[in-house]
């Protein structure tokens, strides 16, 4: 027994079933933004579609729903295309980040290396930073950058240290 879609999941497996292999790649016009992400969640729940490799892909399921044959040979091509693109990622060297000695990122690392650990205050007095820039620092450059963890402790003074662990 066929599964029952919806217009606009047959209108989107269709599409991905004649022109992109079994890729899920287009959407309707009338569906946009955190409609697509519900469409989507809608066909996954039902197992039509399988992530792969960061996309979504027709499942046996959606094959069977859609009443077309599976196309085994083009989903092993689109899986060797990216078998040699992860290969071609792999050789590239590996970017690390760099930091300098005598910076001011260098210097705020210091203290934050510091059993103590540092105050925003005590980075402002060392970098000439305000204190929006020390935090965004913290998330953008420490966190998502150099990937440091960032601990507060705030203190029976009331101001809060921060510490790399």
């Amino acid at each position: 027994m066929k599964t029952p879609l919806t217009p606009a999941q047959h209108a989107i497996l269709a599409h991905a079933h004649n022109h992109t292999d079994g890729k899920i790649a287009w959407f309707p016009d009338n569906i946009k933004g955190g409609a697509r992400k519900k469409v989507l969640d809608g066909m996954f729940n039902r197992a039509l579609i399988t992530p792969f490799n960061g996309d979504w892909f027709i499942a046996a399921e959606g094959y069977d729903a859609l009443g077309v044959p599976r196309k085994g040979a083009v989903t092993a091509k689109v899986l060797d295309e990216v078998i040699a693109s992860a290969e071609q990622a792999q050789d590239k060297p590996i970017k690390t980040p760099r930091t300098r000695d005598n910076s001011k990122q260098a210097r705020v690392i210091a203290l934050l290396k510091r059993p103590e650990g540092a105050t925003i205050a005590q980075i402002m007095d060392a970098t000439g930073w305000l204190s929006h820039t020390i935090r965004g620092t913290f998330a953008g450059v420490f966190k998502k950058k150099l990937g440091l963890a960032i601990t507060s402790v705030k203190s029976e003074s009331g101001e809060r240290a921060y510490h790399i662990t």
